[in-house]
């Protein structure tokens, strides 16, 4: 009996297979997690375009609908994004007041933009590390409106 315990103690074989079954969750984990990792950051980066170029666009010179011109533009700077409605707010802080106000301004005000976009994450070895599944991204812009109405 001993003898036999003492060779199935010392025998090797299968070695390699048991390193190779500890050792592929995690490379894949950190494989998988680079990749997840460049795609938020993407986003982010994508979003933070978007919406400087969105009030820079709209405080320099529109005088439709404010709030539509910004969401527009933030589309356009950020084709690869599906932006819902919701995920936009607006407000704008008028000349001698401390407090922001919602909504899109007028002239001389100062407009802010905010995006509160969520990512869902597309790796199923990382979505129970996040609440739901998703990462909550916010991101805004505030400028002053240049522009006067005539």
């Amino acid at each position: 009996m001993t003898r036999r315990l003492r060779r199935l103690v010392t025998d090797r074989s299968g070695a390699n297979l048991l390193e190779a079954a500890l050792l592929t969750p995690l490379l894949l984990l950190l494989t998988f997690g680079i990749v997840e990792f460049s795609m938020v950051f993407f986003v982010y980066l994508a979003l933070e375009h978007g919406v400087t170029e969105a009030t820079r666009d709209v405080v320099i010179g529109n005088s439709g609908n404010r709030a539509a011109a910004m969401m527009q533009a933030m589309r356009t700077a950020t084709p690869t994004l599906t932006i819902p409605d919701q995920d936009f707010s607006f407000s704008h802080m008028s000349p001698g007041t401390a407090s922001w106000v919602t909504g899109p301004g007028g002239p001389d005000d100062i407009d802010k933009l905010t995006v509160n976009y969520t990512w869902t994450l597309m790796t199923p070895l990382l979505r129970p590390l996040f609440p739901g599944g998703a990462l909550h991204i916010r991101v805004e812009s505030a400028r002053k409106n240049e522009w006067k109405f005539n």
